[in-house]
């Protein structure tokens, strides 16, 4: 804080920031001093391999895995490097094998490129040494306030291979604009070139990574993963970005752990057992590991341990490492898969590699240190070498090395059989992409480099962020953020014995976003079948249901689509609404058109109304010849053919009604079924009315008053027209003001079935109207058919109306709460009732009568009548000739008057010809003729009038 006010006090003197830059770069540059301190050659102690030229590479790869005892380094003494890696070893071959190669192809004419390379160790620190030598001029690293005119012999340098430490290198490599261009580092920290804008890389960003890794999880439905990631730059970045992706793809963490990125680290042993027990007890199999190949190698020998097996994704850190391809027991740990920088091989880098020299003029230590492993016959642990260090550097020693006398001079084609001589492609290109820049900023022809060799490196940068080249048939170039952004290949570690092989079954391209593969179906180590592993936090939900999310994305519950909605695939987060004119159930996977239902002509429910009805039209037309040709007889008159006629019609109307319920409704037939049904039956009651008020005129016990009014009011046609008028004014104001009309009420949700049919009006008030009038009618004749039950049968037909108004009463009683609970069998409950009612009446009232009429009695007659009557009523009937002048004469068959007594008795006797009431006393009836003096006819469809008389109170029509 004290340096930083410093800073902010002095800015504005010129003089005093150019001191205080020089001395933080001081600060920072640890190696600022002369080449050669204390006796140490830095050539030999910092940089291994170098070759002069015009213009110098600078090559900053680990050829060494790690940098010994670095928790016990307390003075500023070199760094003592350990475990030769050969994938490492190898890329920087491929860098020394390119530039070699655009020597001699004379790519640039007359300009030589030279490189000088430094083993980082795979260790920050030790990095930063390298670039202090790198730069450095005549021995030292000059501290300037202005780099622009900087001219080290290294003009770029190509590297480092982890972001860790490319991010340490550039944040210096800024101070002097010099360019870094790794094949490798691939964290996403480094795309910012606010902060990084020397940094420029042949490789794609990890954001482009952790897209693919979460499609690719995404694709074979892995949402419960759990993930592994180094506590370096690059592996929190990774891990972060991860996050993001894994999100967009519907992908969850299941756990998340952080190892130490460096092995020798003290908690490392026991971090990395922690870390296996969490995989060994996690319900994810599938473990993304974001992590340097040694912490992968450490870890996957603890999974061995307890044979652990697991679906293992890699990072590009180490999808390629031979060292775990080949490691004991690799088989065990399951599948392996991952995504990998794009590779190709190349024949001539193979046959470099088979026969290994140094580059003529420079010297190649690593070389030599290879060779010394691989050939050399004597021992080459010392004591200061651990034991897994000699086993790793005795593992590819030859067998034949102790035939050959100098092993600098043998060469074998180990190298391109124990690595993949594929992986360095990148790293080939990136030379490439630095001779394209170089060709153009120092304008080379076909002859001849006329530009300057010894430029500042800030103008080759310039140059680099806008080349553009072809090699091996593509093109290549950088994007605004100095990335490529070629894509990526899928691998899968294939079984090879008791080894892996690494092969290639798909690619993922970066400008569409989308994985191609090249294999669809593998067999897989986890299932021993071609069918994919599966780790998820829940079961898929299948079609025609959605998720319910319980506490993250990826842990829910299947829930059944509601009515209305359906869902067609897989784990589908909300369910779709059906189109119109469709509908589907809870659960279904999609909609269907509903299916009308309606009384169809050719259903069996409405092919059975209909012929019930036409039965009925049938027995009316029968039971009306009967009536026409037995109309003389006395059932027929006890009938009264005209009323009965009347009512037959009225009945065929309300058959009629019933095939108005038939077919789809419309709204003329809504209505048309029923006014014909009220007018029809109406009619029909109506007469029946009539019918039961005659008989309740006989039996009036009123006073003589009253029952001569009453009998005024006994007019048959006035009282069926005004009682029928009466129902067809009461329609007559239901289609006005709430005409039927079809129901256009929204079908249950619960049903697939569209229910077509009448609504009988918004308020059902003239409906019920409607049917209540009838229902009243039918109510009154009713009654006044009960009180004058105890006439004889033969006399009156009291029994057949009561039993016939029952059945109708019985009938649109039980109709009322079927029909309003009713829904698919409203439509079918009215013309049921209907045809109950109107059989009751054709059964009560007409079938009774032809039979009487065909099979009945041909010699009954009044008088015969009555001797039964008397015989059966009393204990003595007295016929006396009477004769009263004060009433209507009574016309027969003779014309001489009877003399009936009988006790105790009440009894009406009724015919077309006679009436006769016998009032129930104690004392004789009499039955007198009337006096032709004084009529009176009261019209009862009867042609005459015969008098009763009681001796105490007489009763006379």
């Amino acid at each position: 804080m004290k340096l930083q006010r410093y800073v902010f006090s002095l800015a504005p003197a010129k003089m005093h920031m150019c001191r205080l830059l020089r001395l933080l770069s001081a600060l920072t540059v640890l190696s600022s001093f002369p080449a050669a301190v204390d006796g140490c050659d830095v050539a030999e102690s910092v940089c291994g391999a170098q070759a002069p030229g015009d213009v110098v590479i600078g090559i900053m790869l680990p050829s060494h895995g790690k940098v010994k005892a670095v928790h016990e380094r307390i003075t500023p003494e070199n760094f003592d490097c350990s475990e030769f890696v050969l994938s490492s070893f190898v890329r920087s071959l491929a860098v020394i094998h390119e530039i070699e190669e655009i020597n001699a192809a004379g790519f640039l004419p007359g300009v030589r490129l030279g490189y000088l390379m430094c083993d980082t160790c795979s260790y920050a620190s030790r990095a930063l040494q390298n670039v202090d030598h790198m730069l450095a001029i005549n021995g030292s690293l000059d501290v300037k306030c202005n780099y622009t005119d900087f001219r080290p012999r290294v003009k770029i340098i190509i590297g480092a291979r982890y972001s860790e430490v490319s991010i340490a290198v550039a944040r210096l490599l800024n101070v002097y604009m010099v360019p870094l261009l790794s094949s490798s580092s691939s964290s996403p920290l480094l795309s910012d070139k606010q902060r990084f804008p020397v940094f420029i890389r042949t490789v794609p960003s990890d954001i482009h990574q952790t897209k693919a890794l979460a499609k690719m999880m995404a694709y074979y439905e892995w949402n419960w993963v759990g993930v592994v990631y180094g506590d370096d730059d690059y592996g929190k970045a990774a891990f972060q970005s991860f996050l993001r992706d894994a999100e967009a793809n519907d992908v969850c963490v299941a756990y998340q752990e952080v190892l130490p990125h460096y092995l020798d680290h003290s908690n490392s042993e026991e971090r990395i057992k922690q870390v296996a027990q969490m995989i060994r007890s996690s319900k994810a199999q599938v473990v993304l590991l974001i992590l340097k190949s040694e912490l992968v190698m450490a870890l996957f020998k603890e999974m061995v341990k307890t044979n652990t097996s697991r679906v293992w994704i890699s990072s590009d850190a180490w999808s390629r490492s031979s060292s775990i391809a080949h490691m004991e027991d690799i088989n065990k740990v399951g599948d392996i898969l991952g995504f990998t920088f794009v590779s190709s091989k190349s024949e001539s880098f193979d046959n470099y590699l088979k026969n290994l020299t140094v580059t003529p003029g420079g010297h190649n230590h690593f070389i030599e240190t290879y060779k010394n492993l691989r050939f050399n016959c004597s021992s080459v642990c010392f004591s200061s070498n651990p034991p897994s260090y000699c086993a790793d550097l005795l593992r590819f020693k030859s067998h034949n090395a102790c035939k050959f006398s100098d092993p600098q001079e043998q060469n074998d084609d180990y190298l391109v059989k124990a690595t993949d001589t594929s992986e360095p492609f990148l790293h080939r290109v990136s030379v490439w992409a630095v001779a394209n820049a170089l060709k153009k900023l120092l304008k080379c022809n076909s002859s001849t480099c006329s530009g300057e060799t010894n430029f500042p490196p800030w103008k080759l940068l310039r140059e680099l962020k806008e080349v553009k080249f072809e090699f091996q048939n593509q093109t290549f170039s950088f994007d605004e953020h100095g990335d490529f952004v070629n894509g990526y290949d899928l691998v899968r570690w294939e079984k090879d014995g008791l080894r892996r092989r690494i092969q290639r079954f798909g690619s993922y391209h970066i400008p569409d976003e989308k994985i191609e593969l090249d294999v669809r179906e593998t067999t897989w180590l986890s299932t021993d079948n071609t069918s994919t592993p599966q780790s998820r936090c829940s079961e898929s939900c299948p079609p025609g249901s959605v998720k319910k999310i319980l506490n993250m994305s990826c842990c829910y519950n299947c829930t059944k689509c509601e009515e209305g909605t359906y869902s067609d695939a897989w784990d589908l987060h909300n369910c779709k609404k059906c189109p119109n004119e469709t509908w589907s159930l809870k659960g279904w996977t999609e909609c269907k058109p509903r299916s009308e239902i309606y009384l169809r002509w050719g259903d069996p429910h409405p092919i059975t109304i209909i012929a019930a009805a036409a039965f009925g039209v049938l027995l009316l037309i029968i039971t009306f010849i009967i009536f026409l040709v037995y109309r003389n007889s006395l059932p027929m008159k006890k009938a009264e053919v005209r009323l009965s006629c009347v009512m037959k019609f009225g009945l065929a109307v309300s058959f009629a009604s019933v095939i108005c319920f038939m077919g789809e409704p419309t709204v003329h037939l809504c209505r048309a079924r029923q006014v014909m049904y009220a007018m029809g039956f109406t009619l029909c009651v109506s007469c029946i009315l009539v019918k039961a008020y005659r008989t309740f005129l006989a039996f009036l016990p009123f006073g003589q008053i009253t029952n001569r009014q009453l009998h005024k009011l006994y007019k048959p046609p006035v009282i069926v027209i005004v009682l029928t008028a009466l129902q067809g004014i009461i329609c007559l104001f239901w289609l006005i003001f709430d005409s039927p009309d079809i129901d256009d009420k929204p079908p249950s949700p619960q049903s697939m079935k569209k229910i077509i049919q009448c609504s009988e009006g918004k308020t059902y008030i003239g409906f019920g109207i409607m049917l209540s009038y009838i229902a009243l009618l039918a109510l009154v004749g009713f009654l006044l058919a009960f009180k004058g039950r105890k006439v004889p049968q033969e006399f009156s037909e009291t029994g057949y109306i009561i039993f016939s108004m029952l059945m109708y009463l019985f009938v649109w009683v039980c109709f009322i709460p079927v029909y309003i609970t009713s829904t698919e069998e409203s439509t079918t409950v009215q013309p049921s009732a209907i045809l109950v009612s109107s059989y009751g009446v054709i059964f009560c009232h007409f079938l009774p009568r032809c039979y009487e009429a065909l099979w009945g009695s041909k010699t009954d007659t009044l008088e015969s009548i009555l001797r039964r009557w008397r015989v059966i009523s009393g204990p003595s009937v007295d016929l006396t000739p009477q004769t009263d002048k004060d009433t209507p004469t009574m016309n027969t068959a003779s014309e001489n008057s009877t003399r009936a007594s009988v006790s105790s008795i009440s009894t009406v006797v009724m015919s077309s010809e006679t009436l006769t009431v016998v009032s129930p006393t104690d004392t004789e009836m009499a039955i007198s003729p009337m006096s032709k003096e004084k009529i009176h006819p009261y019209p009862l469809f009867t042609r005459q009038v015969t008098k009763l008389r009681n001796r105490r109170r007489s009763l006379s029509f």
